[in-house]
């Protein structure tokens, strides 16, 4: 069977189905070619809807179990595994359905399977062959598996197996403290799971700021069993107590046997399993297609996003990069112009940051100011029974425009988004000390860390230099 269309978009996730939509509103005749029954890709199936779903349940547990100084007391929960799966397939569903009828009233075809190119204008999908004008890659990436595990072994975890929660197993080794493993960490505890976490780096989340993960990092070295930093696994081996394994690490045993093992080392792009050679792709040796600001590959008619261009891996960056090429192929003059994609940790507390880093300024010799307002001097914090939290602004030495923000605690990820927006519309730190923020709220850290940079702020005392 053969068929042909104007667009075809291969990979329905969060790039793939908004690229496919753009192209459509735009004008544009469009296939979709999406390897599962439904559509939304790892984010909405197996990544970071059902995650969320779980690490809402986990805060939920988390709460109730604080509110013990206050003087309320709840009973242990009773945790029906199948229901609360039910539940998290029940979230997803809802969103795979609304998604199918956004694709049928946009006139998007979709097609289940695998596709291969045969050429730069041509794709096999199954017995069926598509001729296309234009083509988006939207393929995404998989969990990294190590070679030299027992991979078969059901006892050792990715993040997709984590996310069906067959069970809830007493000891648990997650290996990576990168954001994944750690939101992971954050559910199994919460159900009842003695956690340790392992990570090669000398902290956790190796990509942000060290001042952020520091609270979250005091919280769980509390709540976990063990944290292993600088450490390695060397081997993982079945037995019928559960999974042996041996550490290289100054602080960590030799060996001990955990339930079961989560690894969660990070995602490989799946750039090398369409055949993009026999399109003229260029393909890298780890699966990473190169694009331009217009997201065009190499082959001037074949564009490619999302996970599998490059980091970050992100929903949100591939559905930016899905509405870009999309407009590109429509004719319009559209190019990758945004100036940063924030980052958000699911973790609790939450950790979010957007723009330049501290690590990044001091690498490229960037003069910066900084202020950073302690959530325990918020009463919005303090009245909800936190206060380990943080929110960092950093600016301009000569300028004061904002060049970034870090945000730790409740809701961080939520918060986060005026930095982004102030970054952006190229405001500086007066704008956002001068910004009326409603209080009591966590929102007005950020005006405040502003104010301590100005000079103005009457929420702590500051001695001037």
């Amino acid at each position: 069977m053969q068929l042909k269309t104007q667009v075809l978009v291969l990979g329905g996730g969060p790039g793939g189905y908004t690229a496919a939509f753009r192209a459509a509103d735009l004008g544009k005749q469009v296939i979709l070619v999406e390897r599962f029954p439904v559509l939304g890709g790892v984010c909405l199936n197996v990544g970071c809807i059902p995650s969320k779903t779980l690490l809402h349940v986990a805060h939920v547990l988390n709460e109730a179990k604080e509110l013990s100084p206050a003087g309320i007391k709840f009973v242990a929960p009773e945790i029906n595994l199948e229901e609360l799966r039910d539940w998290k397939n029940k979230v997803s569903a809802q969103l795979n359905s609304g998604l199918a009828a956004l694709a049928k009233q946009r006139n998007v075809t979709i097609i289940q399977g695998t596709a291969q190119f045969v050429s730069d204008t041509q794709v096999q999908v199954g017995s069926e062959q598509i001729t296309f004008e234009q083509a988006i890659i939207a393929v995404g990436s998989q969990p990294v598996k190590i070679p030299g595990f027992p991979n078969d072994d059901s006892r050792l975890m990715d993040s997709t197996d984590a996310l069906k929660l067959e069970d809830i197993p007493k000891k648990l080794l997650i290996v990576g403290g990168g954001i994944i493993g750690l939101e992971m960490a954050t559910v199994y505890h919460a159900l009842g799971s003695k956690i340790t976490i392992v990570e090669m780096q000398e902290q956790l989340i190796p990509g942000c700021d060290k001042d952020l993960v520091r609270p979250l990092m005091t919280k769980i070295k509390k709540d976990y069993d063990n944290i292993f930093l600088e450490t390695s696994v060397s081997s993982i081996e079945p037995s019928a107590d559960g999974l042996k394994v041996t550490f290289d690490g100054k602080a960590a045993p030799e060996s001990e046997v955990f339930d079961k093992v989560l690894v969660a080392v990070g995602r490989r792009p799946n750039g090398h399993l369409i055949a993009a050679d026999k399109a003229g792709v260029n393909v890298d040796e780890r699966g990473f297609i190169a694009v331009d600001k217009q997201q065009r590959t190499n082959v001037k008619n074949i564009f490619a996003i999302g996970d599998v261009v490059g980091n970050p891996m992100l929903a949100h960056k591939a559905t930016h990069e899905g509405k870009i090429a999309a407009e590109v192929i429509a004719g319009k003059a559209t190019e990758w112009q945004a100036l940063t994609i924030p980052s958000v940790a699911y973790t609790d507390p939450e950790i979010a940051w957007m723009g330049l880093s501290e690590n990044d300024a001091k690498a490229q010799g960037i003069d910066y100011d900084k202020a950073a307002f302690p959530w325990a001097a918020s009463g919005r914090s303090l009245s909800i029974g936190r206060k380990e939290g943080v929110t960092k602004l950093l600016s301009s030495k000569k300028t004061g425009r904002i060049l970034g923000a870090g945000i730790v605690g409740t809701n961080a990820g939520e918060l986060i988004a005026e930095a982004v927006l102030a970054l952006e519309m190229g405001a500086n730190v007066e704008d956002l000390a001068l910004t009326v923020h409603a209080h009591p709220t966590l929102a007005e850290t950020l005006g405040l860390s502003a104010e301590i940079l100005e000079g103005t702020i009457t929420d702590l005392f500051i001695k001037k230099r």
